[in-house]
């Protein structure tokens, strides 16, 4: 699916005094990075990747099923560039939380 970021509609998530997170929608579903997953459950993104590893690794996600590349634009320096940036589902994200929460 070739779909750029100024087509789907964005969440914007952010309590007093905490960082801001944007939750994309797309297919019924949210998507979020492995940075902002690691924000929501207060671990690194390095952690995260173990984990969403360990998921697809042992069959319990199929991951071309839980799993989008969107365009998202990012300043680097003085200029604004579009990355392709992996992005999980509602699932995946679940699982890596029941995986980071029991431990």
């Amino acid at each position: 699916m070739d779909t750029t970021q100024d087509k789907l509609p964005v969440l914007i998530y952010q309590r007093e005094g905490e960082s801001v997170t944007e939750v994309r929608l797309d297919g019924e579903t949210v998507w979020l990075t492995q940075r902002q997953m690691g924000e929501l459950f207060d671990t690194s993104s390095d952690n995260i990747g173990l984990h969403l590893k360990n998921i697809y690794d042992s069959g319990e996600l199929a991951e071309s099923a839980t799993t989008e590349d969107y365009s998202v634009v990012r300043q680097e320096g003085p200029r604004q560039v579009a990355r392709r940036i992996r992005h999980y589902n509602l699932d995946a994200i679940i699982s890596v939380g029941y995986r980071v929460n029991s431990r």
